[in-house]
């Protein structure tokens, strides 16, 4: 393993140079190195940065969906769904980012990246049921943190704070039962958008 991490421009011209025509841009922003793909050349662009002598990325670290409606306080013109992978390199002690967005936002979906990284079953699945995200080819793409019967994707930006219905357990029929939320409205701390170096942090 190689003991000191590669400097995040040299990373850069590395992947750069490793995926040519597979990557729309790739940029450095606080020292972390972030690859952005076009969906339609996802998969081979994650099989690329596994394989190719420079990047070696062996593990997959996480993955997540990323809903951009309201992103820049409502500015954001471009596609609504992204997929966020972060990839580590055991063996040359490096990071990459690497996202890519779903070209349409009625049915987002991308090719699965499981026959790359095994790691990608439960990410991908949690993906799907927060977010709505669909991952060809994934074999068992169904819920994994909401209830089997839950209806709509939490994790969207358009999804109601309070949900749609709310399930308790009703001794008297023994079972789970289903009832309209019973939570009223109210207004919460509205959201902040930090300034550049806000405390002072970078």
């Amino acid at each position: 393993m190689a003991d000191i991490a590669i400097a995040p421009e040299a990373l850069k011209d590395t992947i750069a140079a490793a995926l040519g025509d597979m990557v729309q841009h790739v940029d450095v922003a606080l020292g972390e190195v972030t690859a952005t793909v076009p969906a339609a050349r996802y998969h081979e662009a994650m099989k690329t940065l596994r394989d190719a002598p420079g990047c070696r990325f062996e593990q997959l670290i996480d993955l997540c969906g990323v809903d951009y409606s309201a992103y820049g306080d409502g500015r954001w013109e471009g596609a609504r769904f992204a997929v966020v992978s972060h990839l580590l390199s055991v063996s040359l002690n490096q990071r990459v980012r690497v996202r890519a967005f779903c070209p349409d936002d009625d049915f987002p979906e991308l090719p699965t990246v499981c026959d790359l990284w095994s790691a990608a079953n439960w990410f991908e699945r949690e993906a799907f049921d927060l977010y709505g995200i669909m991952f060809d080819g994934h074999t068992d793409l169904r819920r994994i943190l909401t209830d089997y019967g839950f209806i709509g994707h939490p994790f969207r930006k358009d999804f109601p704070l309070s949900g749609h219905v709310e399930m308790r357990y009703d001794a008297d029929r023994q079972r789970v039962v289903y009832e309209p939320v019973s939570i009223e409205p109210r207004e919460i701390t509205p959201r902040v958008i930090r300034e550049d170096n806000y405390g002072g942090l970078h």
